[in-house]
């Protein structure tokens, strides 16, 4: 009785912990999810040492070899790990609902942007979207596509999304990469040779992990079936937001031209607060899906508010932790095949070619629309990548350099 109620005071303590470190990071965590994945080892890693440098490295490769947000899946296997799946939602709810809630306090304050001033307050944060997703195609371009192979992937990458539009191109693009990798990265190498046995310890039987992929796969493709024989708003917002979620590999800013084919071109959400609320979601810390909780509040017709963006983040952010729960127990079986490294190496840079693709359309053609914008956004990607500003910084610089243009 005493080893039991021992056991759940651990347990408890361990929770306690993940709340502790999980909210800090949640509040402090600026610079997306590469930056995301430096806080979490200098915290948790060397800082708690919560597992081992190589068992951090190997779960860091799989949030990156699987879709979704790659910095939140780190986070909820790193609670997973601490403190079962009450930790796993601890870690991930600490991280998350900072964001969540200064979006959704910009969401409501809307209507402040009705004003000139507003609206070039709201110009200069769609200019800083364009920055940041230049910054992210250029980081990932250098590190995704090094070589020939997977830089011409990555250019029909960019054809088929631009003659394919919407979620058709960008899934034909990725699975182009998929197949193109599996002819050109074969010989790349992919393995780490050291031979390292170090695992991630992770409390999960193989059963429970097959039934979450299961459970991945039914609403995959039974939500599709059921939004329309439903008519419901509320189903049809989540399988928008679910489906974007399950399909989007390469991190948070690959998930902008997916959600802007959900809501913008349905009608849901105008193009303007589209790319206003991506820039403010450059501005707070944390994981960029928190963005779906901005759409969701300001999506027409209801469900929105509080409830629409509570369907939206619930329904981005779980087929990625669903995934995550169905592969983490096969993982050390997974990560030696070089095929399976081979084909996600090729997703990846055609990845790189759908960001690309993006870039262009709808960020630029939205905001870049005079010489001076174009000034602008050119000084913005300047700071985030040659003098290394804060991207929080350059936010509220470019918000604000908007609204000076609106008087000028």
């Amino acid at each position: 009785m005493h080893e039991a109620d021992g056991g759940r005071s651990h347990l408890a303590r361990n929770r306690g912990e993940v709340l502790r470190a999980f909210l800090k990071l949640g509040l402090t965590s600026f610079g997306g999810p590469i930056a995301h994945l430096g806080y979490f080892r200098d915290e948790l890693v060397t800082r708690r040492q919560w597992m081992s440098e190589s068992a951090y490295a190997d779960l860091v490769a799989l949030c990156q070899f699987l879709p979704g947000p790659a910095s939140s899946q780190v986070g909820f296997a790193l609670g997973l790990s601490k403190g079962g799946f009450m930790g796993a939602l601890i870690a991930w709810s600490a991280f998350t609902l900072p964001s969540v809630l200064l979006l959704l306090v910009f969401a409501h304050s809307a209507f402040v942007f009705g004003h000139p001033l507003g609206q070039g307050f709201v110009h200069g944060l769609k200019l800083v979207a364009v920055a940041v997703v230049a910054q992210a195609v250029w980081g990932m371009a250098r590190n995704l596509c090094p070589d020939r192979g997977r830089a011409g992937i990555a250019i029909i990458a960019v054809l088929i999304a631009v003659f394919l539009p919407g979620a058709p191109g960008q899934l034909g693009a990725i699975f182009f990469g998929a197949m193109g990798g599996l002819w050109l990265c074969k010989k790349l190498p992919l393995m780490d040779d050291e031979g390292n046995d170090d695992r991630i310890s992770i409390p999960l039987s193989k059963q429970k992990a097959l039934l979450a992929l299961l459970c991945f796969f039914i609403l995959l493709f039974a939500l599709p079936l059921v939004a329309v024989i439903s008519s419901s708003q509320a189903i049809a917002l989540f399988e928008a937001f679910y489906r974007a979620g399950a399909l989007v590999f390469g991190g948070g800013h690959v998930v902008l031209p997916l959600l802007e084919a959900s809501v913008v071109e349905t009608g849901w959400v105008s193009a303007d607060m589209f790319l206003a609320g991506y820039g403010a979601a450059q501005a707070v810390p944390g994981p960029l899906f928190t963005f779906a909780a901005y759409l969701g509040a300001i999506v027409v017709p209801e469900p929105n508010g509080i409830y629409g963006a509570a369907i939206c983040l619930i329904a981005i952010f779980l087929p990625g932790m669903l995934l995550l729960v169905g592969v983490l127990p096969f993982w050390d079986d997974l990560r030696k095949k070089n095929r399976v490294r081979a084909a996600m190496a090729g997703a990846n840079a055609a990845v790189v070619g759908v960001l690309a693709a993006a870039l262009y359309h709808p960020v630029w053609t939205s905001a870049v629309l005079a010489p001076p914008d174009f000034a602008v956004a050119l000084a913005a990607f300047i700071l985030l990548t040659v003098w290394k500003v804060s991207p929080w910084k350059v936010v509220l610089l470019t918000a604000f350099a908007g609204a000076g243009l609106s008087l000028a």
